[in-house]
């Protein structure tokens, strides 16, 4: 009953924090997904230059743990972008650096048939790119990019480690507060799970209707 107790009590600042971290994990996807598409192209360039250039920044976004980007950003830069924006580009960079993997296997994905057409029409390999390649290819790769935009909005609870008042900032406040703290925790373990859970089931239901389509 402690934590039922706990949860009523503490509710609306809870999801007050959710809500932020909703909120954040949307910013790194409105930077990071785009993002992952501009690196997954670049990855496929025929330049060899841009080619070398892309791959090099993704392994190193794919290398480097987000929170130490985060702490860059936050720490590093000689303005002050505020927590929140902070770590929004933090995680929206990280995010493009896994993305332009997921992405580039679905474009890659596409059938060599597809392009054959487009060549054989006389389309130029820009609008191929833009009208063929990557419309199918976002498809093909729509199930994991969920999946992996799922893990990120996991990984919005290292925020607190720069007092974004996130989910888990407000939860560690209130244990620190309160002295409950495995009540807490087992209630925002909740909430991520409700959140984490709900999209996972999503993720399988989109999966089944875009297998009819294959």
């Amino acid at each position: 009953m402690g934590i039922l107790n706990d949860l009523f009590e503490y509710w609306p600042r809870l999801v007050e924090g959710l809500c932020i971290s909703i909120q954040l994990a949307l910013l790194a996807y409105v930077i990071g997904i785009p993002g992952g598409l501009v690196f997954a192209v670049a990855t496929m360039a025929r330049s060899k230059l841009i080619r070398t250039t892309a791959v090099v920044l993704v392994e190193i976004g794919r290398g480097v743990p987000a929170l130490v980007v985060l702490q860059i950003i936050y720490f590093g830069l000689p303005i002050n972008l505020g927590g929140f924006l902070a770590a929004g580009i933090a995680f929206g960079l990280t995010t493009s650096a896994y993305t332009s993997e997921i992405i580039r296997g679905g474009l890659q994905a596409v059938p060599k048939g597809e392009l054959e057409a487009a060549q054989a029409l006389g389309m130029k390999y820009a609008t191929t790119l833009r009208d063929v390649i990557v419309p199918q290819g976002m498809r093909i790769a729509l199930p994991a990019l969920v999946s992996f935009c799922v893990l990120m909005f996991q990984a919005t609870t290292l925020a607190f480690t720069i007092a974004v008042p996130e989910l888990m900032a407000i939860t560690r406040s209130i244990s620190s507060q309160t002295f409950q703290f495995f009540n807490m925790f087992v209630i925002a373990g909740l909430m991520y799970g409700v959140i984490t859970i709900s999209a996972s089931l999503a993720v399988e239901r989109l999966e089944r209707r875009l297998a009819k389509h294959v």
